[in-house]
């Protein structure tokens, strides 16, 4: 796991790696619109408890990155590679 050469070493590795890098992306993204909103929203007293909210939304957006890019690299060093159908060497 967490080797670089995996990223691209086959198509079905390529794309896994894209789509979940795609996903920590979103996530990442609406993880810091969630703070953003949370703390425009402590500029107006009504909206405070709101934003209490959103920081724990948005806190638990990114406690998700870490877990997304475990999943990708748990998932790629979880493919075959084509050295894998190679014999043994005696």
């Amino acid at each position: 796991m967490f080797k670089p050469k995996l990223f691209a070493a086959t198509s079905q590795h390529t794309r896994i790696y894209g789509f979940l890098e795609r996903v920590y992306t979103v996530v990442d993204l609406m993880a810091a619109m969630f703070f953003l909103i949370g703390s425009i929203s402590y500029f107006y007293p009504d909206l405070v408890y709101v934003g209490t909210w959103m920081f724990v939304i948005g806190s638990l957006l990114f406690a998700l990155r870490p877990a997304v890019r475990f999943l990708r690299e748990y998932h790629l060093a979880s493919l075959p590679l084509p050295e894998d159908d190679r014999p043994a060497e005696e």
